[in-house]
C-alpha cells in the first residue's frame, strides 16, 4: 500500500514527519537510487527501496500506547537534556523500543497521566478539538471556592481567547487557606486549568491529570509507565472515533502531536 513518504520515515521510527520533512528538502532521502526532494510523494514501503542518509527504511515499528505518571519538574519533550539540564520525559522511558512521542503536554511542573504513542493518527484525533476528549484533573487551590464561583466553572469561563466550554468540579477536601478540586475539560488550551481558576480568584497551587478519556492513571507509581492493555486501546479508539461536525476545525497549531494540552 503506498503512504505519502514523510509518513513512511515516521512510521519506520526514523523522526517525526515534520523531520522528516526537512530530511527530504535536504535531500537526504532517496527512492530507488534517486533523491526525492518533493513533498507529498508516495512509495510502497514493502516495494520501494527508500534509504534515508544511505540507510534503509527499517519495517514500521508495530503500535505501541504508553501512559506515564509524570512527575512534577520534568519537561514534555523527548529532546533532551532539557533547558538548563532539566529532566524530560525521554529520561523515564527507558526500556521502550518503538519511538512514541507524547500526546499533547503536561506543563514542566505539572504532574499524573501522560498518554504517548506512534500511532500519529489516533493522537492528531484525541487532540482535535472536534472531538472534546474529556480531561480530569486534581487541583489544589488558594482558597476556598464558593458556590457562584463553581457554577461559573461549571457553565464556562471568560477568558483572553473566548468563553470556555462547560466543565465539571467535584469538591475533594479543604483546609483553612486551600482547597482540592477534581476539575474536568473537554478543551485543550494552553494553561487552561490554571487560566480558568485564577479567573475565579483562586490560583494554582499544585495540579495532577488523573484522567485522559476513558484511560485512569489508578495507582501507577509517579515517575514510572505501563502499556495499555487492550480493552484500554479499544476504548480509546472509540473515544477517538466519534466527532461532533457542528464544532468548527481549529488552528493547525492545535492539532499537532505533542501539541499542549490544558494544565
Amino acid at each position: 500500500m503506498e503512504v505519502r513518504l514523510q509518513k513512511a520515515i515516521a512510521a519506520a521510527g526514523v523522526a517525526s514527519r515534520r523531520k522528516a520533512e526537512e530530511l527530504i528538502r535536504q535531500g537526504r532521502v532517496t527512492i530507488n537510487g534517486r533523491v526525492a526532494t518533493e513533498m507529498g510523494l508516495k512509495v510502497d514501503p514493502v516495494h520501494d527501496h527508500v534509504k534515508v542518509d544511505g540507510s534503509h527504511l527499517k519495517p514500521a515499528a508495530p503500535k505501541a500506547y504508553v501512559m506515564l505518571n509524570k512527575p512534577g519538574g520534568v519537561l514534555t519533550t523527548l529532546e533532551g537534556p532539557g533547558e538548563e539540564g532539566r529532566l524530560t520525559v525521554r529520561q523515564f522511558l527507558r526500556g521502550i523500543k518503538p519511538r512514541v512521542v507524547p500526546v499533547g503536554r503536561l506543563d514542566y511542573d505539572t504532574e499524573g497521566l501522560l498518554l504517548l504513542t506512534n500511532d500519529g493518527a489516533l493522537a492528531q484525533r484525541l487532540l482535535h478539538p472536534r472531538y472534546h476528549v474529556p480531561k480530569t484533573y486534581l487541583v489544589k487551590v488558594s482558597g476556598v471556592l464558593d458556590d457562584a464561583q463553581i457554577r461559573t466553572l461549571e457553565s464556562g469561563v471568560r477568558l483572553e481567547d473566548g468563553l470556555t466550554r462547560p466543565a465539571q468540579v467535584r469538591k475533594v477536601r479543604k483546609t483553612e487557606e486551600n482547597s482540592w478540586i477534581e476539575l474536568t475539560i473537554s478543551e485543550g488550551r494552553t494553561h487552561q486549568v490554571k487560566r480558568m481558576l485564577q479567573a475565579v480568584g483562586h490560583p494554582v497551587l499544585k495540579l495532577k491529570r488523573l484522567r485522559f478519556g476513558p484511560l485512569k492513571l489508578g495507582n501507577l507509581p509517579i515517575g514510572e509507565y505501563r502499556f495499555l492493555t487492550d480493552p484500554e486501546i479499544h476504548r480509546l479508539k472509540t473515544v477517538a472515533a466519534k466527532s461532533s461536525p457542528s464544532i468548527p476545525s481549529p488552528s493547525p497549531s492545535r492539532v499537532r502531536v505533542g501539541g499542549r494540552l490544558a494544565s
